[in-house]
């Protein structure tokens, strides 16, 4: 089995380097800059689509009761915001195509 690798920022930086052309601080910027407006945009609450990638959302999860699963006794859950990600069709349909020989 193939070892599995993470993509990282410096991976994306590269890829914008050679896809694109502008000096490795440049493309450093650009990389670091996008992903800066995509948080600021989900601090403030705005859904993020990227049109063939998929939506990221803002969710406010209520308090609840829970329970601790190491001893079952009942734990209070505090009122929180979540980030969730909505994959769309077409990154559905690729990693899927991938994972089976496509």
């Amino acid at each position: 089995m193939a070892e599995l690798q993470t993509l990282t920022r410096a991976d994306l930086c590269e890829a914008v380097l050679e896809e694109v052309g502008l000096s490795r601080q440049e493309c450093s910027s650009l990389v670091e800059r996008t992903l800066e407006l995509i948080v600021e945009s989900l601090e403030q609450g705005q859904t993020v689509k990227l049109s063939g990638f998929g939506v990221f959302q803002v969710r406010e999860k209520s308090a609840r009761m829970g329970r601790n699963p190491k001893t079952g006794e009942p734990a209070a859950i505090n009122p929180r915001r979540v980030i969730s990600f909505r994959a769309s069709q077409i990154m559905k349909s690729r990693v899927h195509g991938a994972t089976n020989g496509a």
